[in-house]
């Protein structure tokens, strides 16, 4: 599911997540800086600009970047400006192949933006939206393996006990529409999976240092929540800065 998608037409739920992982990314910093990298140009079939799926969950402000056609050329902008990067979902959001291809040229450049400090946050990347993404999902973290798309309702989702340490709810996770899952886990932490918990990984976390090759040591004490697919979030890293 595509929180921010449904933040704009399913209330509280999927505005709860899009809360939780913006606060989790930034520290819960107040006012955090920003950058949304998202297209405006329709992909197709029930896609929509999700920019106010952001304002409805509290986040009137932000940046913008794309394939440099309309806004800041996201293989040029400077990710150590913002408190957090949010990737538009290609599953009923706007980001097209052209933005994902120039994120996935930057990878290292979000790993040393996460390891310096920075939040990720990446919602649900799918093939199945004509004129949308179509390969090498979530490939600006190479070690993300096999994000399928798999268009599905959430009534039967439920957290995993990572999840709900960090503060996942079933009710937040069933609340609207998903559009892929996971294969493995690349070293992360599992929020949440479906049927009725036994199934597909639904998303993925965590906190600490990362490598291309994958998650490090995480920080003594932290916890993870980097969501990958929540088929709400897809992705959310953070690293906690230095005092």
């Amino acid at each position: 599911m595509i929180q921010n998608w449904h933040a704009i037409f399913n209330g509280a739920g999927p505005q709860h997540i899009v809360q939780k992982s913006i606060g989790f990314v930034t520290n819960h910093k107040v006012n955090p800086k920003i950058l949304f990298v998202t297209d405006t140009n329709y992909i197709g079939l029930d896609s929509t600009d999700t920019r106010p799926g952001l304002v409805a969950s509290g986040y009137p402000t932000f940046d913008l970047a794309d394939d440099g056609s309309s806004f800041m050329n996201v293989s040029t902008v400077n990710f150590s400006n913002y408190d957090a990067v949010i990737i538009a979902s290609s599953g009923g959001g706007l980001l097209h192949q052209s933005e994902l291809d120039k994120l996935n040229a930057r990878a290292s450049d979000i790993v040393d933006y996460i390891n310096g400090g920075g939040g990720l946050v990446a919602f649900a990347e799918s093939d199945e939206y004509p004129g949308g993404t179509t390969h090498d999902l979530y490939g600006f973290l190479p070690f993300v393996v096999a994000a399928n798309s798999l268009p599905q309702g959430e009534s039967t989702f439920r957290v995993t006990a990572f999840g709900a340490s960090i503060g996942e709810t079933d009710a937040d996770v069933e609340s609207a529409f998903a559009h892929n899952t996971f294969a493995q886990t690349g070293g992360m932490n599992v929020v949440d999976r479906d049927n009725f918990g036994n199934g597909n990984i639904i998303s993925l976390a965590f906190y600490g240092k990362i490598g291309l090759t994958g998650p490090q040591v995480p920080e003594p004490g932290s916890m993870a929540y980097g969501v990958i697919g929540l088929s709400t979030v897809g992705l959310l890293l953070r690293r906690r800065r230095k005092a």
